[in-house]
């Protein structure tokens, strides 16, 4: 909103030596956000000159200048000559002169230079020149604006261009302050000075008379509330819609940030700064028969101001004649009743419209207005028929019309409810031990009705705050009104048994412990297709049924993801692409795991602004289909840069395999990984991931084909698991060994085995067989060649053993081992290789 301050100054008293910073700090006390200051570009002098003579020169382009002789004043050199190419006036004339040194907006700056023959001393300014409108059709002569000021009057502060504009940010909450009234009176608050209303007037000499009562006839209101519950019309005749705008309401329009289109309009946008209704002004004569506001039907339409044709919903609320829609309510008028140059008698409306119908249908048409900007925030209900008047009164003074008797009103009692507020309550919430006296002043001052009650107090908030629905809000009003300096700068007290859950808190240490690894997470947005939901989604690339969205952000994906894969493979593209090769990248999210045969989703939307009742929210979260968290990762390119003297190390599926033990570590479980096939992950390099016999997750190399159709160069690894099954089976902590003081005792064992057994079977089976002794077992070699009989191979694990209370003896680490050797010799016919 900018405030003009020489339009302030009307309604509260401002010190004499103010500035516009001032102002602004004060503003702020009281909760407004600082924007920025505006002014007109011009500078002087510029004074008030009288043409003494001219004379028309033809010229040799076709053109016809004049040569005129202006007097200035003599403090300002008396007669100067200057040379104009408008003819809109003649000898006696009082005009706008801009001397050399002056500089009008653009910037354009003003010198004596020599043109046609002369040497002009300066320029007779036209009202654009002077940033007073857009209108060249000549230049200003005072005359035609009803002015008569001395011959050299500093011609800036006579038409207000030395006024200055504050521009502050008005938060949703707080339409009232879309007005030169809602901002004088916070200005009152925040520094004491005597605020005058400007919709203070007696109540009889608004009323509107009789002859155009507008009827309301609205069958489907939305959520209950009917779309116009006051509309006040007054008729003023025989105006002249020639008749100049008045240049000091020009600029205070202009430095509120509105053109001047003329008399009639401008003083219809002036009111509604003012007091902050919004008003509409119709072409009486362009009526047909009475105005009724009613929802528009299926199919209608209707041409708006701004000459479009728009299709209508049967929720917009129109106003409409015997002739059809003449306006959008509260939005935009429309175009077979503006008023025009031919206007010869106005009616004027202002109303009161729901302001959720009024948001709903700018948004819908794409058509945000001054108007409904303030109605969609809720306007003052007992404005109406003081703007009404205010708007008729400036059309009689500076139009030259007639108020008539005729008009009409319909309008409903209007009800605030009345709000409880606890003794104490305010000082428990904002932390500041506010007195009694200061609390109920605080309410009074900004206009609420306060008595005492049993409990404390009962308010009734005033019309013009609909924002002031509970204590919580007359709360932090007190609080404004009194500064929210003095609320202390202290950190709450948190309540005990609160913070992260045991799950949160697992979620939390694997990703920190796949960064502290050297892996980099990449969240990505969970949208793909349904061919890469088949290909990752499952083990067999089988069709899986996906959730397709009803408004994708992007129609190429409109998916929700079974697998984090996809999104790591665009990630890595990306990178690539810019030329980081060497990534290792995780991402612990969503996927959306929809069952064959059931249907999710649904058609019955709760309204807004209603809590859905708990059977709603059931059949919502119903309609919803399960969301598991996984974490996945993916890597591609070297582990290791090749240097000198070392060669490049690639990624591979020990890197794989050591992130998928770092989870399970995070995690608190033990890993199992056995050979098995995925259809997006290369034959025979690719592992199910296994918590007992729990199947967590998968591990593997990516297929060529798969990683060439993600533009990958070279291999790529990737894993996936359930993060949050495996974080369920670790169950809420993870508890970590003991470490024991005695040495270990180191043995290797080689066996020898069908070369179709998994090393993850034989190494399950020697630790089963070694017992509580083995501490840690790890696949070393795997050997098939020369030595080894076809068809079989050689594995070989290094074994560590350790004993809690001794130092363990070689006979028993072998005896240990052995154990373990004969399970493995039992379940896969392995022998000792030799």
């Amino acid at each position: 909103m900018r405030v003009p301050l020489s339009w302030l100054r009307e309604y509260v008293d401002l010190a004499a030596d103010a500035t516009p910073e001032d102002v602004l700090a004060a503003l702020v006390t009281v909760g407004f956000e600082e924007e920025d200051v505006h002014r007109f570009e011009i500078s002087g002098p510029v004074v008030v000159g009288q043409v003494v003579s001219l004379e028309a020169e033809p010229q040799s382009n076709g053109k016809t200048i004049n040569w005129c002789q202006v007097d200035v004043g003599e403090a300002n050199g008396g007669v100067r000559g200057i040379v104009c190419g408008a003819h809109n006036f003649v000898a006696g004339d009082k005009v706008v002169v801009t001397l050399p040194g002056a500089v009008l907006p653009g910037p354009f700056p003003i010198a004596a230079r020599k043109t046609y023959g002369h040497v002009s001393d300066g320029m007779i300014a036209s009202a654009r020149e002077l940033g007073l409108g857009d209108e060249h059709n000549g230049i200003l002569v005072l005359a035609d604006l009803g002015i008569d000021a001395p011959v050299g009057t500093d011609a800036i502060s006579l038409f207000g261009l030395d006024d200055v504009a504050v521009e502050i940010n008005v938060t949703p909450d707080r339409g009232y302050a879309f007005s030169l009234r809602g901002v004088a009176r916070e200005y009152s608050h925040a520094t004491g000075a005597p605020f005058r209303d400007p919709a203070e007037r007696d109540f009889a000499e608004l009323q509107p008379g009789t002859g155009h009562t507008a009827i309301v006839d609205d069958t489907a209101p939305v959520r209950g509330r009917v779309g116009a519950s006051e509309f006040v019309t007054r008729v003023v005749r025989d105006v002249d819609p020639s008749r100049p705008t008045p240049p000091w309401m020009i600029a205070r329009l202009s430095l509120a940030g509105m053109r001047s289109l003329g008399i009639l309009i401008d003083i219809t946008n002036y009111v509604m700064l003012e007091l902050g209704q919004p008003l509409h002004g119709y072409d009486l004569d362009r009526l047909s028969g009475g105005i009724t506001v009613r929802r528009a039907t299926a199919g209608e339409k209707m041409t708006t101001l701004d000459g479009q044709e728009r299709s209508l919903h049967v929720e917009d609320l129109l106003i409409t004649d015997e002739s059809g829609p003449i306006g959008l309510a509260g939005v935009m008028g429309g175009g077979t009743t503006e008023m025009s140059d031919t206007t010869r008698n106005v009616l004027i409306e202002a109303a009161t419209f729901d302001p959720v119908t009024i948001a709903r249908t700018a948004r819908r048409h794409k058509l945000p207005s001054e108007a409904s900007k303030r109605f969609e925030r809720g306007v003052d209900p007992l404005v109406p028929f003081v703007a009404a008047r205010r708007a008729a009164d400036l059309m009689v003074e500076f139009a030259g019309g007639t108020l008539t008797d005729e008009g009409g009103a319909l309008f409903a009692e209007v009800f605030v409810a009345d709000i409880e507020l606890p003794r104490g309550f305010v000082q428990g919430l904002i932390g500041v031990d506010y007195s009694d006296d200061e609390i109920v002043g605080a309410l009074t001052t900004i206009g609420g009705e306060v008595s005492e009650s049993d409990a404390g107090w009962t308010v009734i908030p005033p019309t013009w705050r609909p924002d002031l629905t509970d204590k919580w809000s007359l709360a932090e009003e007190v609080a404004r009104i009194h500064g929210l300096d003095r609320i202390p700068s202290v950190l709450p007290t948190p309540p005990s048994g609160r913070g992260l859950t045991a799950h949160q808190q697992g979620r939390r240490r694997v990703a920190d412990a796949l960064a502290a690894a050297g892996l980099v997470e990449t969240p990505s947005f969970p949208f793909t297709t349904e061919a890469e939901n088949d290909q990752h989604g499952s083990a067999s690339g089988e069709h899986l049924p996906s959730i397709r969205l009803a408004n994708p952000l992007d129609g190429s994906a409109p998916f929700l993801r079974r697998s984090l894969i996809p999104g790591l493979l665009q990630t890595a593209h990306r990178n690539i692409s810019r030329g980081l090769t060497d990534l290792a990248l995780f991402e612990t999210g969503v996927v959306f795991l929809p069952e064959p045969g059931v249907e999710y989703g649904t058609d019955e939307v709760p309204p807004l602004g209603v809590r859905p009742s708990d059977e709603t929210l059931a059949a919502l979260n119903a309609s919803i289909p399960p969301q598991h968290r996984h974490v996945a990762a993916l890597f591609t390119g070297n582990v290791v840069a090749k240097q000198p003297g070392r060669a490049a190390q690639p990624y591979g599926l020990s890197e794989a395999l050591d992130a998928a033990r770092v989870i399970a570590a995070a995690a608190g479980v033990d890993l199992d990984v056995v050979q098995g096939q995925r259809a997006a992950l290369h034959p025979g390099r690719t592992g199910v991931l296994r918590v007992g016999d729990v199947e967590i997750g998968y591990v593997g190399e990516l297929h060529p084909d798969v990683a060439a159709g993600a533009d990958l160069p070279g291999r790529a690894t990737v894993l996936e698991l359930d993060l949050d099954g495996i974080l369920a089976l670790g169950g809420a902590r993870a508890v970590a060994a003991s470490l024991s003081t005695f040495p270990a005792a180191t043995q290797d064992v080689s066996l020898v085995l069908g070369a179709d057994v998994p090393a993850g079977d034989v190494r399950a089976a020697l630790t089963e067989g070694a017992g509580a002794l083995l501490e840690s077992i790890r696949l070393v070699d795997d050997y098939r060649g020369e030595g080894v009989p076809e068809g079989q191979k050689s594995l070989t694990f290094a074994l560590r053993f350790r004993a809690d209370d001794r130092t363990l003896t070689a006979a028993e680490a072998t005896e240990a081992k052995l154990a373990g050797v004969a399970v493995a010799a039992e379940r896969f016919d392995a022998s000792l290789r030799d």
